[in-house]
C-alpha cells in the first residue's frame, strides 16, 4: 500500500495500474483519481549509490593492501578475502541475479559474462589463501574487486543519464494542480484535485492552472499550453472552447465545466502513450538482443579457447585465467544493450516536448522508412468546417449585404449559415433579429425584417421565388466549378449577392506538403469529396495524386494498393473517421487528437491540429533510428576490436597483455560513451 501525496488516501498497488516506465516508475490512480507513483526511481538510484560507495571504498583498501609486504602484515590474505567477498557478493550480487535469471530462461546475457569473469578471479584467489602453497599464482582480489567496482561506476552514469533522459515525462508529472476552486451551492470553495467531479464547474484566475480537462462557459483567456502540445505561444480560448488540464491560465478570468478528470485527462493519457513507448522495443532492438543471446554463449567459447590456446604455446595457468577474464569482461555486452533504449528514451521524449506522441517503437522505426503519406483531407489538410470565402457580385454596400445575410442566417442551424454568422459578427453591428424565419428543407431560408423579405439559399430556392440572376448566373457556376458552395441572397425579390463558401485549406497544409516533396515522399490526398472538389484543393496545395469519391470504409483499400506497389505507407487523418486507413497503413498518424488521445489508431499522434507536425514526425524518427542504428554499429565494434586484444592476439608482437580491471574500465567506458551520444539527441530541433 501507498499514500496518495495529494489526496492523503492508501491506494493498492495492484488496481487501477496505467503502466510502468523504464526508469522503474509504476504509475496508479487512487479512487480518487489522483495521480500515485510506486517503486519511485530514487530508492533503486539510491540503492546503487550506496551500493557503488560500499564496494569503492573496499576496493581502494583492497588495492592499498596489495601492495603491502606480506612481512608487514601477516593476516593480509585474509583481510583481503574478508573485503573482496563483500564487493563480490554484495556489490556483484545484481550480476549474479540477472545470470541466474538469464539461466533459468535457457539464455545468457552480460551479466552472466560479468558473473562468471569475476567468480573466476574471486574463485581463484580465494582457493589461494586457504592452499598457497599449491596455488602459487598470486592474488587476484584486487582484479575482481576493480571489476565490479568500475561496472558499477558505469551502472551508476547510466542511470544519471537515464533520469535527464526522462526529464519531459517527469516535467508532465509536475505539471499538476494540487487543489482547486469550484462552485458548490453557490460557494466558491477550494478542493483537492482529486475531488473534481464530472460536470463541476471550477474557477480558474489568471496565472493559475487549469485543473481538469473542460470547456469554458464564460471568460476570455490566452493558455498556455506548451508543455502539452509544444506550442510556444499562447492559445486564445473563449466561451466553447476546450482546455486541457494542467496548462495555464494566462491572462482571464475563466468558467469551465469539468468533462475529464484523472486517468481520462489529456495529461494522464500522454503520461501513458510516452511511458508505454519507452518501454517498448523496436525492431532493431529485438535483433541486437537476439545476437546478444547468441554473443554471449560464443565469447564463453572464446574465452576457453584462448586459455586453452596459451597454455598449449607454453604459458601458465594464471596467465590463461587472466586472458579468459579479460575477454568475458571486455566482451560483457552492456553498451549492445543501452544502444537502443537510450535513443528510444530520448526519441518519445523530444517528441512529447513537441506534442508529438509515439505509441510504440516499432511506429518510430517505420516512420524512419516512410516513403508516401496519403492526406485525409476533412479536418487534416483543410479545416474541417465550412467558412466564407467572398462576396460576390455585390449589388448593394457590402455593410447592409452582410447585415440582410446574417439577420436571416441567424434563424438557422445549419453550418453553412453559422458560418455567414460567424463571419458577418466580426464585421458588422451587432446583428439583429428578424421578426419570423421559415426554413425551406435542403434549399434555405426565408425571414421577414422591417417590412422586407430577405431569402438566404441555392439556385433552387431562387428559382421558387422567382428571383432572376440574369449574367451573374454564369458567375455563379464558375465559382462553383472551383469547388465552393455558393449561397445567393436575395431582399425584396432582387438578387443581392452572392457568398462563396468552402472548407479552407490549413495555414501550414501547403508547407507540410512541399517539406514531404523536397525530402522526395510522395503525397496522396484522399477524400470522399468529388473529383471537382478534390481538384481544387490539391490544386492549392500542390498535390497532384488524388483518390477521390471513396468512402470511409474504402480508404484502407487504397492504402493496401499503395502497399503492394511496395511503398512504406504512412497515413493521416483524424484518428475516429479514418480508424481503419490508419491501422492499414505502416505507421497511422492521427492529427489532431488533443481531446481525446487514448482512442486514437495512430502509432503516432500529434496533439497540435497542425500538418506540419507530420514532417516533424517523420524527421524524429529518421534521426531516432539513426542515432540507435549509430550506437549498435560503436557496440559492435568496440567488441569486434576489442575481444582479440584482450585474447592476447598483441602479446607475442609487442608484449602487451590487456588485464581484466583495464577490460572492466573499457567496458564501463563504452556504455557512458553510447549513453551520450544518445544524449547528444536533446539539443535535437524539430523545427530546423
Amino acid at each position: 500500500m501507498a499514500t496518495d501525496p495529494v489526496c492523503g488516501m492508501n491506494v493498492n498497488e495492484k488496481t487501477s495500474t496505467i503502466t510502468k516506465v523504464s526508469d522503474g516508475i509504476k504509475y496508479y490512480f487512487c479512487s480518487s483519481n489522483c495521480l500515485v507513483t510506486f517503486e519511485a526511481p530514487e530508492r533503486e538510484f539510491k540503492n546503487l549509490k550506496t551500493t557503488l560507495i560500499i564496494s569503492g571504498v573496499l576496493t581502494v583498501i583492497v588495492l592499498a593492501l596489495a601492495f603491502v609486504p606480506h612481512q608487514h602484515f601477516l593476516y593480509e590474505h585474509y583481510v583481503l578475502l574478508a573485503l573482496a567477498t563483500v564487493v563480490q557478493f554484495y556489490g556483484g550480487w545484481r550480476y549474479y541475479r540477472g545470470a541466474f535469471d538469464a539461466a533459468k530462461a535457457k539464455t545468457a546475457n552480460m551479466d552472466t559474462l560479468i558473473a562468471i569473469g569475476t567468480s573466476a578471479a574471486w574463485g581463484y584467489s580465494a582457493a589461494a589463501v586457504f592452499l598457497p602453497n599449491v596455488l602459487t599464482g598470486g592474488l587476484y582480489f584486487d582484479t575482481s574487486t576493480a571489476i565490479i567496482t568500475l561496472i558499477l561506476l558505469g551502472k551508476f552514469f547510466e542511470e544519471i543519464a537515464k533520469g535527464r533522459a526522462s526529464l519531459a515525462l517527469k516535467e508532465l508529472l509536475d505539471l499538476a494542480p494540487k487543489t482547486a476552486i469550484v462552485i458548490r451551492d453557490g460557494q466558491d470553495v477550494e478542493i483537492p484535485i482529486s475531488e473534481i467531479k464530472v460536470g463541476d464547474v471550477c474557477i480558474i484566475k489568471p496565472g493559475e492552472k487549469i485543473p481538469a480537462d473542460g470547456m469554458i462557459m464564460s471568460g476570455h483567456s490566452s493558455i498556455d499550453e506548451s508543455l502539452v502540445t509544444g506550442e510556444s505561444l499562447p492559445v486564445s480560448k473563449s466561451i466553447g472552447d476546450h482546455v486541457i488540464g494542467s496548462t495555464i491560465n494566462k491572462s482571464g478570468l475563466l468558467k469551465i465545466k469539468a468533462t475529464k478528470v484523472g486517468k481520462d485527462t489529456v495529461l494522464a493519457q500522454i503520461i501513458d502513450l510516452v511511458s508505454k513507448a519507452q518501454l517498448s522495443k523496436v525492431p532493431v532492438q529485438k535483433l541486437a538482443d537476439q545476437i546478444s543471446s547468441y554473443f554471449v554463449p560464443v565469447v564463453i567459447m572464446i574465452a576457453i579457447l584462448s586459455s586453452a590456446i596459451w597454455i598449449y604455446a607454453g604459458q601458465d595457468y594464471i596467465f590463461a585465467m587472466t586472458i579468459a577474464i579479460a575477454v568475458l569482461i571486455i566482451a560483457c555486452p552492456c553498451a549492445l544493450g543501452l544502444a537502443t533504449p537510450t535513443a528510444l528514451l530520448l526519441g518519445t521524449s523530444k517528441g512529447a516536448e513537441n506534442g508529438i506522441l509515439i505509441r510504440n517503437g516499432e511506429a518510430l522505426e517505420r516512420s524512419s522508412k516512410v516513403d508516401t503519406v496519403v492526406f485525409d483531407k476533412t479536418g487534416t489538410l483543410t479545416e474541417g468546417k465550412p467558412k466564407v470565402t467572398g462576396l460576390h457580385f455585390l449589388q448593394i454596400e457590402k455593410p447592409l449585404f452582410l447585415k440582410y445575410a446574417a439577420i436571416a442566417e441567424k434563424g438557422s442551424e445549419h453550418p453553412l449559415a453559422r458560418a455567414i454568422v460567424d463571419y458577418a459578427n466580426v464585421r458588422v453591428e451587432k446583428i439583429k433579429e428578424a421578426a419570423a424565419y421559415e426554413t425551406i428543407p435542403g434549399k434555405g431560408i426565408k425571414a421577414k425584417y422591417l417590412n422586407g423579405t430577405i431569402l438566404v439559399g441555392n439556385r433552387a430556392l431562387m428559382n421558387d421565388e422567382n428571383i432572376l440572376l440574369g449574367d451573374h448566373s454564369i458567375g455563379i457556376h464558375n465559382l462553383e466549378l472551383r469547388g465552393e458552395t455558393i449561397v445567393i441572397v436575395a431582399h425584396n425579390k432582387k438578387f443581392i449577392g452572392a457568398i462563396s463558401i468552402a472548407d479552407v485549406v490549413k495555414q501550414n497544409a501547403k508547407k507540410a506538403v512541399d517539406l514531404l516533396g523536397q525530402k522526395g515522399i510522395e503525397v496522396y490526398m484522399i477524400t470522399g469529396d468529388n473529383e471537382r472538389v478534390a481538384e481544387h484543393i490539391a490544386g492549392q496545395l500542390g498535390i497532384t495524386k488524388i483518390f477521390a469519391r471513396v468512402l470511409p470504409q474504402d480508404k484502407e483499400k487504397k492504402v493496401a494498393l499503395l502497399q503492394k506497389e511496395g511503398k512504406i505507407v504512412a497515413a493521416v487523418g483524424d484518428g475516429i473517421n479514418d480508424a481503419p486507413m490508419l491501422a492499414k497503413a505502416d505507421v497511422g498518424i492521427a492529427l489532431g487528437s488533443g481531446t481525446d488521445v487514448a482512442k486514437e489508431t495512430g502509432g503516432i499522434v500529434l496533439i497540435k491540429n497542425d500538418p506540419l507536425d507530420v514532417v516533424k514526425s517523420l524527421k524524429l524518427g529518421r534521426y531516432s533510428i539513426g542515432k540507435i542504428k549509430q550506437n549498435l554499429f560503436w557496440a559492435f565494434a568496440y567488441n569486434v576490436a576489442a575481444i582479440p586484444i584482450a585474447a592476447g592476439i598483441l602479446y607475442p608482437f609487442f608484449g602487451f597483455l590487456l588485464s581484466p580491471t583495464i577490460a572492466a574500465f573499457a567496458m564501463a567506458f563504452s556504455s557512458v560513451t553510447v549513453v551520450g551520444n544518445s544524449l547528444l539527441m536533446k539539443r535535437f530541433e524539430l523545427n530546423s
